[in-house]
Formats: structure tokens, C-alpha cells, sequence
């Protein structure tokens, strides 16, 4: 199954993907430690579970952004293929 975010360009993605990290990820950090907090300290398997849990749960869908963001640009031709922005 592929997300809408599949047709955008490499660029776009790669956009995409650093806003993701930069706003998600501290998202789901503070809705992963208030759910933690709500709970009586739960043990630790349990904790460990709910983090792990959330963080596929956050991750899932967005893994057509991320595919391939490390690689060159393959829109991108010319000498100056291997530049990285």
C-alpha cells in the first residue's frame, strides 16, 4: 500500500520527511510520556511495550517518505549528480 506521498518528487519528500522528524517525532514524544505518566509506573516490560508500540504505530505511515531519502537524487542528472543539498 502506498501513500499519496509516493508520487511527490524526491525534493518534496525529502521536505516532507525533515518536518516529519522535526514536528512528529517530538509529537509523539510528549503523547507517548503522557500516556506513560497516566499509568501508576507501570512495570517495565510494559513501558517498554507502549513505547515500542506508539513509535510503529507514529512510524508506520510515513514510511514512503523515508524510503530512499538517504540516496542521491534520482530526478537529478548531470557532473554534479553526487552533490548533496
Amino acid at each position: 500500500m502506498n501513500g499519496w506521498f509516493s508520487n511527490l518528487s524526491y525534493k518534496a519528500r525529502k521536505r516532507w520527511a525533515l518536518f516529519i522528524l522535526v514536528v512528529g517525532l517530538p509529537a509523539y514524544i510528549v503523547v507517548a510520556v503522557t500516556i506513560t505518566s497516566t499509568l501508576d509506573r507501570p512495570s517495565f516490560l510494559t513501558e517498554l511495550f507502549i513505547y515500542v508500540g506508539l513509535g510503529i504505530l507514529w512510524a508506520y505511515p510515513f514510511r514512503s517518505i523515508f524510503k530512499g531519502i538517504g540516496q542521491a537524487d534520482p530526478d537529478e542528472t548531470g557532473p554534479d549528480s553526487d552533490r548533496r543539498d
